[in-house]
């Protein structure tokens, strides 16, 4: 459970903090720039960037892994354990990035969508992590269980709590230069007609 949390919570929200893609564009030559400015506008990376959709890879993927044969499975194949791995950071990456829009993206979805689906996401994960607790995977030692649960409900909920500050202030400092930019056209629109 120390895997999921560093893999697929940690690792992709460190990441996503590190802004790759803009890092990408500002260092390719301007043709390979627009190039991948382009496949971010596509319609594919849209679908994989939206909010839900990303919700959706990473709390149903999580929720595939462990109430299906999928992780005793992939303690019996190399091949199998490195595809979920990359999996989960890959939809824990995509998840994170579209909560917190650092990065370019095709589309900019409002807090307070983004808010609504993160809640939604919440409680999705902290279902699975009691379900866990209850109803622990095949094969899995019942205290072993417990305790990678536990790890996953509470260890969850502290990078959650990283991107909710990281989610509310970004909506913080749009509202305020949002309220600045009204002031500033109202002083002007003031001063126009004082003028006129």
């Amino acid at each position: 459970m120390a895997g999921h949390l560093f893999v697929g919570m940690l690792g992709p929200l460190l990441l996503a903090l590190g802004a790759p893609v803009t890092l990408l564009l500002r260092t390719l030559p301007v043709r390979r720039a627009r190039q991948v400015s382009r496949l971010l506008r596509s319609r594919i990376a849209g679908f994989y960037i939206h909010p839900v959709t990303a919700a959706m890879l990473n709390i149903g993927g999580l929720w595939m892994l462990y109430t299906t044969g999928l992780f005793a499975a992939m303690h019996h194949h190399l091949w199998l354990h490195i595809l979920v791995h990359a999996q989960v950071f890959a939809a824990g990456y995509l998840f994170t990035v579209s909560m917190l829009a650092i990065d370019p993206l095709s589309r900019r979805f409002s807090y307070t969508y983004r808010t609504i689906v993160f809640i939604l996401a919440l409680a999705g994960h902290g279902i699975l992590s009691k379900f866990l607790y209850a109803y622990p995977p095949h094969g899995v030692p019942v205290e072993e269980a417990r305790a990678g649960a536990m790890l996953m409900y509470y260890g969850g909920d502290a990078v959650d709590l990283a991107i909710i500050v990281l989610l509310f202030r970004g909506w913080y400092l749009s509202a305020n230069r949002a309220r600045q930019q009204f002031r500033r056209e109202s002083t002007l629109g003031c001063l126009c007609k004082k003028h006129s």
